[in-house]
C-alpha cells in the first residue's frame, strides 16, 4: 500500500490562542513495498507526520492518500477503521500500550477488534509469538511480568496480529542494548522482505536508516526539506549540517580512510562490510591488481 502526503500542514490547538504548527506544506510519496526512513532532529515534526499516516491526526490543510482513500483537510473522513488495520503503528517505547492480564490476551486484542474469530486470532498470536522471538509459554504470563525487551515484542506482536500492509516504527530501539537493536531492527527487515510490507522508519540513527532504508526523507523545522536514496542523502555532508544532522559513523570513518589513503573510494559505503570490499578494491588497484 503505497502512502502520499500532498500538501500537509498540521497546527496543534487549531483557532484557539495556543495554536501552534508543527508541520507546514509537506510533501511525501512512498511507494508500496518500499522501506522508507524519515530522519531529523527533535521537533521536526517527525512524531507529527507519522501520526497522519493512519489517520490519527488529520491535515489542517491539505490531503493525505492511504492506497485509494482520502484524507482530506476541513473534510469528515469517515471509516477510519479500515485504514487503521492496514497500517500500523508501532509507537516509540510500544510496551506501555499493554493491558491484558495475559500475553496471549494482549495479542488477541486487536483482530478480534477487527472483527477476526476467536480461534483466528489465537492461531496468529501462537504463530507471531516464535515470530518475534519468543516461546509460546509466554503466552499464558502476564505482560508485566516480562522484561522491557520481551514486553515490547509483545507489543510488536500485537501489531502484526492485525496483519498490516504498512508498518510505521517509530524509534523501534529506544532503551534496548546494541545487541537487542540490532536484533529487533533484523527482525523487522526480515518482515518487510518476506512480507512484502510497506515498511517506514522514524528514526534518531542515521545508521539504521542507512543501512535498512530504500530511500530517506529529511524533516527539518516541520518541512520536508529532502528525499532521496541513502547514498545519496549521507554523502552530502554539507546539506547535513545544514540541517543539523551528521551521516552515519561508517560514512565519518570511510572519510578518514580516504584522507589516510589520499584516494576516494568509489562509492558511499552504508555498512561495514561494503566499505571493507571497496577498500580492498582500492588497494587492489593501487598495486595493479585489478
Amino acid at each position: 500500500m503505497d502512502i502520499k502526503l500532498q500538501q500537509v500542514s498540521y497546527a496543534y490547538s487549531k483557532g484557539t490562542p495556543f495554536e501552534k504548527f508543527a508541520l507546514f506544506d509537506v510533501d511525501l510519496a512512498i511507494a508500496d513495498k518500499s522501506y522508507q526512513a524519515i530522519i531529523g532532529h527533535t521537533g521536526s515534526g517527525k512524531s507529527t507526520i507519522l501520526q497522519h499516516f493512519n489517520g490519527l491526526l488529520k491535515p489542517s490543510s491539505g490531503e493525505v492518500h492511504i492506497g485509494d482513500r482520502v484524507i482530506e483537510a476541513g473534510k469528515k473522513a469517515k471509516e477510519l477503521k479500515p485504514i487503521r488495520q492496514k497500517v500500523g503503528i508501532v509507537f516509540q517505547f510500544p510496551e506501555h500500550q499493554l493491558f491484558e492480564e495475559t500475553v496471549l490476551k494482549d495479542i488477541m486484542f486487536g483482530p478480534m477488534n477487527f472483527g477476526v474469530s476467536e480461534q483466528e486470532a489465537e492461531h496468529r498470536a501462537r504463530e507471531l509469538i516464535t515470530l518475534v522471538g519468543l516461546t509460546e509459554e509466554v503466552l499464558e504470563k502476564s505482560p508485566f511480568d516480562l522484561s522491557g525487551g520481551q514486553m515490547r515484542r509483545v507489543a510488536i506482536a500485537g501489531v502484526l496480529a492485525m496483519q498490516p500492509e504498512v508498518i510505521v516504527l517509530d524509534e523501534p530501539t529506544a532503551g534496548l542494548d546494541p545487541r537487542g537493536q540490532k536484533e529487533m531492527m533484523e527482525m523487522f527487515y526480515q518482515l518487510h522482505k518476506e512480507q512484502g510490507l510497506t515498511t517506514i522508519l522514524v528514526t534518531h540513527s542515521m545508521e539504521d536508516a542507512a543501512r535498512y532504508a530504500d530511500r530517506v526523507s529529511i524533516m527539518h523545522e516541520g518541512r520536508c526539506v529532502l528525499a532521496g536514496e541513502p547514498r545519496e542523502i549521507f554523502g552530502d555532508t554539507e546539506t547535513l549540517a545544514k540541517y543539523r544532522l551528521e551521516p552515519p559513523r561508517i560514512v565519518r570513518f570511510q572519510r578518514r580512510v580516504e584522507a589516510m589513503m589520499d584516494k576516494r573510494l568509489a562509492k558511499i559505503c552504508l555498512t561495514e562490510e561494503e566499505l571493507a570490499v571497496e577498500i580492498a578494491r582500492a588497494i587492489k588497484e593501487e598495486r595493479g591488481e585489478l
